[in-house]
């Protein structure tokens, strides 16, 4: 065993040196050097049998090249590097003992520092975690994309948006084996424990502001468009490889957005849950959930909702933003106090039964514009389509709260009795597609009973 030590330190030692850029003055060779670095600390870690991960050093420096290079090479080669090392050796997976259980390896290297931390013990070494995420720093980064992404041209912001999919991709892997257990045992300490939780509770973080800035990332999703219509302009006017990297990084950096937003909101139902279990206490905080603050924001900028809704797809949660939007619009306030009129959660078949009739429409009209209406529909239908082909989504049919073809049948009818209180109203595409889906769903369901 000392012997594969020492081993072990004299590659770190020598993998390590070829970092050493003292007495070096040609950018090429510092350059070259790098890249030897990162391909051997791939060569150690992943493209051989050994299961051992990289030291603490390897793990530091590869990091510090993401965050900090200017080489669009080497940004790449770095990030590219750190996932696949995520994929091979998550600090916390699931273990196969006689009961289900996972395991967390608190000796692991990770991108944050969370809680008190603020140095990391490898034998007797003292580790400096100055290049690591904090809250803060989290906060900052993705105040920093939110800031740019819509006119990003320059290798940093690449940097930028990578980073930002790396520490999502690390927030997922700690946080899925957890949940898994959790719905088995109903544990909050699991989620509590979680970097994704610890990251949120963080005092340092401003978590409404936090929200907002990821809602203003969903809301520029379209540009990378922009940028890849850009790719077409000539070569003297536009470096091609560069816009068409950055195209797929923004598209990447969007996807990545929609995952962690989906993280918080599941955290945010664990919470709620465990909470109402009595599991929680005052060390857990409080903070307003991340629903509540986009429905918040929705409503005053009620000119970002179809952006954001045609952005933000996963339909569980799509659904449950728009079922809560209106809902506010649909329950009365003197219904609010018959609890047997109002169901224990909002359905989608309850709030088209609030359209059942061209007088209740005309009054929810009252209260919002049609064509706003037209768009939470369209969208409400096209959520409740999606999440009843999720498998995933157990709690899919307590959501949807009828069949597919009742649904469908009440959607026309709703969207028949908007048209009659206003005359003249304008049918948006989006509206249309949706009602032509409604209508051969309908067809085919009512076939298929008579057939039956």
């Amino acid at each position: 065993m000392d012997y594969l030590k020492m081993c072990s330190q004299g590659f770190e030692e020598n993998t390590m040196a070829l970092l050493d850029s003292s007495g070096i003055k040609d950018s090429q060779d510092i350059h070259d050097d790098r890249i030897a670095f990162l391909e051997a600390v791939r060569s150690i870690s992943l493209d051989c049998n050994s299961n051992r991960p990289p030291s603490w050093n390897m793990y530091d420096a590869t990091f510090k090249m993401l965050r900090d290079s200017k080489s669009l090479e080497l940004v790449m080669a770095s990030f590219q590097l750190l996932t696949e090392l995520n994929k091979k050796f998550p600090r916390t997976y699931m273990v196969t003992t006689v009961q289900p259980d996972i395991f967390v390896n608190s000796e692991a290297w990770s991108p944050f520092v969370l809680g008190t931390d603020s140095i990391h013990v490898e034998g007797q070494d003292r580790k400096s975690t100055s290049d690591l995420l904090d809250p803060l720093g989290f906060a900052c980064l993705v105040e920093a994309i939110a800031q740019d992404v819509s006119s990003v041209n320059s290798v940093l912001g690449i940097e930028k948006m990578l980073l930002f999919q790396y520490v999502v991709e690390v927030l997922e892997t700690d946080i899925r084996p957890r949940q898994a257990l959790y719905k088995e045992s109903l544990n909050w300490i699991l989620i509590r424990e979680s970097m994704l939780n610890m990251l949120l509770g963080s005092r340092k973080i401003h978590h409404k502001s936090l929200m907002k800035n990821c809602m203003a990332i969903m809301l520029r999703r379209c540009c990378h468009q922009v940028l890849e219509e850009d790719c077409k302009m000539s070569t003297d006017e536009f470096n091609v490889p560069l816009a068409a990297a950055l195209a797929e990084t923004q598209r990447r950096t969007f996807g990545a957005m929609k995952k962690f937003l989906t993280l918080v909101m599941g955290l945010d139902f664990v919470r709620k849950e465990a909470d109402s279990l009595g599991a929680t206490s005052r060390n857990d905080g409080s903070r307003s959930s991340a629903l509540e603050i986009i429905l918040d924001e929705l409503t005053y900028n009620i000119h970002d909702l179809s952006p954001f809704l045609m952005a933000f797809s996963v339909p569980k949660w799509k659904l449950e933003i728009i079922l809560q939007y209106l809902s506010k619009y649909c329950i009365k306030a003197s219904v609010r106090t018959r609890r047997a009129n109002v169901p224990n959660e909002i359905t989608v078949d309850y709030i088209l039964t609030n359209f059942s009739t061209p007088a209740n429409s005309k009054a929810i009209g009252k209260k919002i514009s049609s064509g706003i209406l037209q768009i939470l529909l369209a969208h409400l239908f096209q959520a409740c389509l999606l999440t009843r082909q999720d498998s995933n989504s157990y709690d899919s049919p307590k959501k949807i709260g009828g069949t597919l073809a009742e649904i469908s049948e009440k959607f026309i009818f709703t969207i028949q009795n908007l048209r009659k209180t206003e005359e003249g109203m304008e049918m948006m595409p989006f509206v249309r597609e949706a009602l032509f889906t409604a209508t051969l769903l309908a067809g085919k369901m009512e076939k298929d009973d008579m057939q039956i």
